[in-house]
């Protein structure tokens, strides 16, 4: 994958001029400045649709377009590269993020009062995903996100269940099930990406948190610090359904809300899809426990929604207007409430009972970052972890992850 640079920036100005006027940010024809926010999240278009619109209202003269495409991170990059960034970005907080930011195309909100609404908790995280070379906050965190264990409430009370709080607690629960006739876990492992909740979970809390420092400098590797974390991989695999890589996401989804399955691995988001396939089912979370210590099981969390604003927008007062509108308090609520999700906003909590078990991590802080945030961008670990998971030859596959790693950072 090609690393952007301020350098090729640089070199497509003279194109990008000659474009100027064709793109978002434009003024429309009934005098309405034009922006254009696109999210990364297909998840969230309803939800920023409904925000939109009280936006609008609010502000008559601001008409803000919602592009949400499939395989975003690929079309934001695909657009750097012909200097057509949006106007405003709702995008993740990982690699890409880093990547995009350390080209320089983001305003730098350093200074702005805007970063004092905000938890700097998570601030700091995506300024480490910038590196410590470039200094600037070039993104605002505004929803933080949990990967969890979701369990189904009525069959772990009907099995008797007591939530794990460590790895071999956690064993015996999907031992119960399974003993019980019951799909311990309900894998979607069709779609790569859905092995990374799991991946994270499980090495959320066994690998050195310094990990990917190191192995940038050659002094980690994976097959020598991840031999832990890929043997449990395939100790959960073990207790999934006999189709696992044969069924998708959203297919998923519906089959656990409708009572396939006692745990489901996934991340807070999924909450909105299970509960819209089936309203009724009771769900619970909890952190994944892949630590034989329950004292240093946290639970994984991470900038979800990291917003941003091109550096080259010509409406940059009205852009960073609509992102004041976004962390207002009660509009950062309606976005909780709507996405399942945590705020990074100060002062806005997500009370969902839903949330109860995992509640006190954010409390207490016990929370740990995503692992594969630090990766670098193009390296695929998802596809990797798939392919480990359907092969399961871990020696080849942490070979692999070193491999591959290394062919990324030495283009």
């Amino acid at each position: 994958m090609k690393k952007f640079t301020k350098g090729l920036i640089t070199a497509s100005i003279g194109a990008s001029l000659f474009l100027a006027g064709c793109g978002a940010g434009d003024n429309a024809e009934d005098g309405k400045v034009q922006l254009e926010l696109f999210s990364n999240k297909s998840e969230s278009v309803e939800t920023y649709k409904g925000l939109i619109q009280k936006f609008e209202d609010e502000n008559p003269n601001i008409d803000i377009q919602l592009e949400a495409p499939p395989e975003a991170e690929t079309v934001l990059k695909t657009r750097l590269t012909k200097d057509d960034l949006p106007d405003i970005m709702s995008i993740g907080g990982n690699a890409t993020y880093g990547e995009l930011a350390r080209a320089g195309v983001f305003y730098d909100f350093t200074g702005s009062e805007l970063v004092d609404k905000v938890q700097p908790s998570y601030v700091d995280m995506l300024g480490k995903l910038v590196g410590p070379d470039q200094e600037g906050i070039y993104g605002l965190p505004y929803a933080t996100n949990a990967n969890a264990v979701i369990y189904n409430k009525d069959k772990v009370a009907d099995l008797g269940i007591e939530i794990p709080t460590n790895w071999n607690e956690f064993v015996t629960a999907l031992e119960t099930a399974k003993e019980a006739g019951e799909i311990p876990i309900y894998f979607t492992l069709q779609e790569a990406w859905t092995a990374m909740p799991s991946w994270n979970g499980v090495a959320g809390n066994l690998a050195p948190d310094d990990f990917a420092e190191r192995k940038n400098e050659g002094e980690a590797t994976f097959v020598e610090e991840y031999d832990e974390i890929a043997e449990k991989m395939l100790t959960l695999v073990e207790y999934g359904h006999d189709n696992n890589f044969g069924i998708g996401y959203g297919d998923g989804n519906a089959a656990f809300a409708n009572g396939n399955g006692v745990f489901y691995i996934q991340g807070n988001w999924a909450i909105p899809e299970i509960l819209k396939a089936n309203p009724d089912v009771q769900l619970g979370t909890f952190a994944l426990p892949s630590n034989d210590n329950s004292e240093e099981n946290d639970l994984v969390s991470g900038v979800d929604v990291a917003l941003a604003v091109s550096e080259t927008t010509k409406h940059k007062e009205e852009a960073l207007k609509f992102i004041e509108f976004l962390i207002n308090e009660e509009t950062a609520n309606t976005y909780i409430e709507e996405q399942k999700a945590f705020s990074a906003v100060q002062g806005v909590f997500q009370e969902d009972p839903i949330f109860e078990g995992i509640r006190v991590n954010f409390e207490e802080g016990s929370l740990t970052s995503f692992v594969d945030h630090y990766y670098p961008a193009g390296m695929g670990a998802e596809n990797l972890v798939q392919d480990f998971l359907i092969k399961k030859n871990k020696e080849d596959f942490l070979n692999t992850m070193d491999s591959e790693w290394n062919k990324v950072i030495n283009r």
